[in-house]
């Protein structure tokens, strides 16, 4: 008898407060393809990412993201001192790691705005072969590391706690100078 009164006890609480858990919006999780102009190379790097972001305030989140670009080719013509010319191709990679604030309107709706800037490292490399969980330590020669600033704004579509989000912004590494970048990030997301 004391089984089944807790039994129903638990389910009347857990029926009370579900609603109110399942509106709690603590953050986001969510995974990205993302579109990186190298200005420097001229070149459109493809990749893929992931995010998680923790509200401390319905308006105010901070954000981790990271993403890998794969491999573009890139043909370079080299002619030296003496007329000789040659060709070679050139394997370039970027992994990106930022870290930073995200202020969010329309906190109530199933669409929101938001702006951010954040700050982390962007880390090109040339190394032939694949980068992979077991040839990552080994994977980190011929890189250049550099620290950034990525200011941006997006936008997000929400049916309950799935969604869609959409970014872009300007991720500028700093490498003899600002370098401007323009990037692009789109992937689905669920709130928590």
């Amino acid at each position: 008898m004391k089984t089944r009164f807790a039994i129903m006890l638990l389910s009347v609480a857990a029926l009370t407060f579900a609603p109110g858990l399942c509106a709690q919006d603590h953050g986001e999780v969510g995974v990205f393809a993302d579109m990186f102009r190298a200005s420097a190379s001229s070149l459109n790097l493809y990749g893929v990412g992931g995010r998680l972001s923790l509200n401390f305030h319905p308006n105010v989140a901070l954000e981790a993201e990271g993403a890998y670009d794969f491999a573009q080719s890139d043909t370079q013509t080299v002619t030296g001192i003496n007329g000789n010319t040659t060709l070679f191709r050139s394997d370039l990679r970027a992994t990106h790691g930022l870290f930073g604030p995200k202020f969010q309107l329309g906190t109530k709706s199933g669409v929101r705005a938001f702006v951010f800037a954040k700050g982390g490292f962007l880390r090109f490399g040339v190394t032939p072969g694949p980068v992979t969980f077991g040839t990552f330590p080994t994977r980190l020669e011929n890189t250049d590391l550099n620290g950034v600033f990525y200011p941006g704004g997006g936008i997000e579509f929400f049916l309950g706690p799935i969604g869609i989000r959409a970014d872009a912004g300007d991720e500028i590494y700093f490498d003899r100078g600002a370098q401007n970048n323009l990037k692009i990030t789109v992937g689905p997301t669920i709130r928590f």
